[in-house]
């Protein structure tokens, strides 16, 4: 059983738990992670949900996933890392870029999602995938991902336009930050 700290809409702690489930089924707020993991070319780590997932199965997306139930954000970005790609981010590696409040009309996913940015050395076969939540991992480059948005190719999992917009210029001043040519 997957337990969930509570948050209200501002993001603050409840005092309260609740199995994964049922926050989802009541739409409770709660807390999801995000990494943008670059690599020296300034490519972006993208993942091949497995086809078993209930949402977005055979979708490309970001390694992230919930904040258990008294875990930290920074706890959870490393945790989702190490059980999703199998590698190990210290925490002076991340940083976090924004923080954004998704609440959509007719869904009952509501959550704060810490989006988490690190840059590192790997190449794509050194990661080892959790076969039970991927399939695959690939990098894109931000201007890949920028097209992909453009065509709203339905096998990747974007978030909403704005949060995209604000996402992307982040990245690439990360890019521009670290000398990285494109």
């Amino acid at each position: 059983m997957e337990l969930l700290d509570i948050v209200d809409e501002n993001n603050n702690l409840t005092g309260r738990k609740e199995e994964r489930k049922i926050i989802h089924q009541k739409g409770l707020w709660h807390r999801h992670v995000g990494a943008w993991i670059m690599n020296e070319k300034g490519e972006l780590l993208f993942q091949k949900r497995a086809p078993s997932k209930p949402i977005n199965p055979n979708k490309w997306s970001r390694t992230g996933g919930h904040v258990d139930a008294g875990e930290n954000p920074i706890d959870a970005i490393q945790r989702e890392t190490k059980e999703e790609i199998g590698v190990n981010i210290p925490e002076e590696k991340w940083e976090l870029l924004s923080i954004d409040k998704h609440l959509k009309e007719n869904d009952l996913n509501h959550h704060f999602t810490y989006n988490y940015f690190t840059y590192v050395n790997y190449k794509i076969e050194e990661y080892t995938i959790q076969k039970q939540e991927l399939s695959a991992v690939k990098y894109l480059s931000i201007e890949e991902m920028e097209e992909i948005n453009a065509k709203k190719d339905m096998n990747y999992t974007f978030t909403n336009k704005k949060d995209f917009e604000k996402t992307i210029e982040i990245l690439k001043q990360k890019r521009k930050d670290l000398k990285i040519k494109k």
